[in-house]
Order: structure tokens, then C-alpha cells, then sequence
């Protein structure tokens, strides 16, 4: 091990640094660092604090309160009853059945849907050509108003005399009559799956768009000069350029589409004959409305679960085979 070294002011040779001298430039750097540590944890104290109120002591709750027949307002205190809630949910409540047949439904059409939507807009105002800025500002307006507000409107649009009816009769000239979309039991859930498409599909077109930016457009001229017709471009240097914004826009699509909540809430209160209920819509029917807290985070534990696979396959089918 080499010692330190100064150098004399006076003759400009190399001194040896004395054990004191070493001590205190130890003791310096360690207090700097203690310091950069201190004001590390302190800027990140307010979003670990929120972290653990808002995220982790309510999954721990929940996780708790899943195992008793706890109630929002009851008289009698939480009793452990064990694994009865979660065979309470696949053996004697159809409607958590429905449900969550219903929310797997609702992912398995938006999420392939509107990832190819978005991408076809994504293509379409990627072009050079003039006014191509206002169509991405108007395709962007829907994901940027309330869904509270969005979903009010298409409420109005479907009743039968709504506008979705009148635009039917108008181009068909009356020979296809509409109907009451929602409270059909038939049409509830596709006329909910057609307006958050419409009203999603805008946020995902702009990560697209950002995707394709970042392929250089030196790959595309080598192509045209290879002689590659538009199509092959794009399954050739287009596609294999947005992997990592594909597994992206696909998680992300997964998640919102599996926690469908306002939209239903707002429109069809779950039902006709709970054709539109959803797993978080009937875990919060349980838990707030009906007051079952302990059977509503059983729902929610069993939905998370379910996420949570969904998300692992994902992962798995998307992975980097390379």
C-alpha cells in the first residue's frame, strides 16, 4: 500500500502526508458523504411517506381484513374467519364469477384493438404533410377530458334517441333501427369497450408516435434502395424499432383495461343483469356500498393476484429472445 504524498511549497519535493493529515481527509470525505446521504433521504422522505400510507399499509390492510367478516359499520368487532371469503367468491357468488369473466373480456378486446389503432394513427400523422400537428391535437383531446365527463356524454349518445341511434338511421335511411345499447344486456359491455377505446386511444397513439421518431431514417432509405415495397419497411425496420415501446404500450393498456371501474360506475351501475360488472366495480359494491369490508378485500387480493399473472405471462411473451 503506497503512502499519500504532498509536495513541499519550498522546494517542491514530494513529502510523505503524516497519519493526521490522512485521518482528517478520511473523516472529511465520510462526513461529505454522511451529508449527500442525509439530503438524499430527505428528498425522497415526502414520496416514501405517501408510498407507505397510500400504497403498502393499505395492500397490507386489505391482506388482513380478507381473512375476517370485518363490516364498515358494525357493532361487533372483525372475527378471523379464515378462508371462507375467498370460498364465498368461487363457489356461491356468481356475480364475482360474471365479473370476472366480464373484465377479461373487456382486456382481451381493448388491448389488442386499441394497440393496433393507436399505431395505425401513430403512422398516419408520423407523415410530413401540412395540418398533420392539428390531427394529433384532435385525437389527443379525448384523453385529456375527465372520463367522469366522457363517459357522461356517451351515455346520452346511446340512449335510444341518442345520437348513436339517429346516425344509424340516418345512413342506412331508416332500414336499421338502433337500440338501447345500454341497458341491453346483449350490447352493454361493446358500447362500453367502444368508448374507452375512442377515449384511450389517442395516449397510446402519441407513444407510438414517439417511438417511431426515435427510428433513424437512414434504415428506411437503406430499404427503399434494397427495394423494399412500404409493407416490408414496416415489418422489416419499422416493427423491430418499437420492441420496447410495444411492451410499453401493451402493459400499460393490460392495467387500465383489468381495473375498468368509472366507465361502469358511471353508465351502467354493473348491470343489465350485471353484464357489465367488472372485478374492482363488484369489489367496491362490496366493500363501501354493501359494507362487506372483509369480503370486498378478498375481491381486491384475488384481482391482484390475478394482475399479477397477467402481468408475469405478459413479461414472459414479450421477453427479449435474444
Amino acid at each position: 500500500m503506497t503512502t499519500p504524498i504532498s509536495t513541499s511549497p519550498a522546494a517542491g519535493l514530494p513529502v510523505p502526508e503524516t497519519p493526521r493529515q490522512a485521518g482528517t481527509r478520511r473523516a472529511t470525505r465520510g462526513a461529505a458523504l454522511r451529508r449527500e446521504r442525509r439530503t438524499g433521504l430527505t428528498m425522497a422522505a415526502p414520496a416514501l411517506v405517501l408510498l407507505l400510507l397510500f400504497l403498502i399499509l393499505p395492500v397490507l390492510l386489505a391482506f388482513g381484513l380478507s381473512f375476517t367478516n370485518a363490516r364498515l359499520i358494525s357493532p361487533n368487532p372483525p372475527r378471523f374467519v379464515g378462508l371462507d371469503n375467498f370460498l364465498r367468491a368461487f363457489t356461491s357468488d356468481p356475480v364475482f364469477l360474471r365479473s370476472t369473466i366480464n373484465t377479461f373480456v373487456f382486456a382481451a378486446v381493448v388491448v389488442p384493438v386499441q394497440a393496433g389503432l393507436g399505431l395505425l394513427l401513430a403512422v398516419l400523422v408520423n407523415q410530413k404533410i401540412r395540418g398533420v400537428t392539428a390531427f394529433r391535437v384532435i385525437y389527443f383531446i379525448p384523453v385529456v377530458t375527465s372520463i367522469v365527463v366522457v363517459s357522461i356524454l356517451w351515455r346520452f349518445m346511446y340512449q335510444p334517441d341518442g345520437l348513436v341511434n339517429n346516425f344509424i338511421d340516418t345512413i342506412t335511411f331508416g332500414a336499421l333501427q338502433g337500440t338501447a345499447w345500454l341497458n341491453n344486456p346483449d350490447t352493454a359491455l361493446g358500447a362500453i369497450i367502444v368508448l374507452s377505446i375512442w377515449q384511450a386511444v389517442g395516449f397510446h397513439m402519441l407513444i407510438w408516435l414517439s417511438g417511431l421518431q426515435t427510428i433513424p431514417e437512414e434504415l428506411y432509405e437503406a430499404a427503399r434502395m434494397d427495394g423494399a415495397s412500404v409493407w416490408q419497411q414496416f415489418v422489416n425496420v419499422t416493427w423491430p424499432g418499437l420492441r420496447s415501446t410495444m411492451v410499453f404500450v401493451l402493459v400499460t393498456i393490460t392495467i387500465a383495461a383489468l381495473g375498468l371501474f368509472v366507465q361502469i360506475d358511471v353508465m351502467t351501475q354493473g348491470g343489465p343483469v350485471n353484464s357489465t360488472t367488472t372485478l374492482v366495480y363488484h369489489a367496491v359494491r362490496k366493500g363501501y356500498r354493501e359494507q362487506e369490508t372483509g369480503y370486498g378485500a378478498t375481491i381486491s387480493l384475488i384481482f391482484f393476484v390475478l394482475v399479477l399473472l397477467v402481468a408475469l405471462v405478459q413479461r414472459y411473451l414479450t421477453r427479449d429472445k435474444d
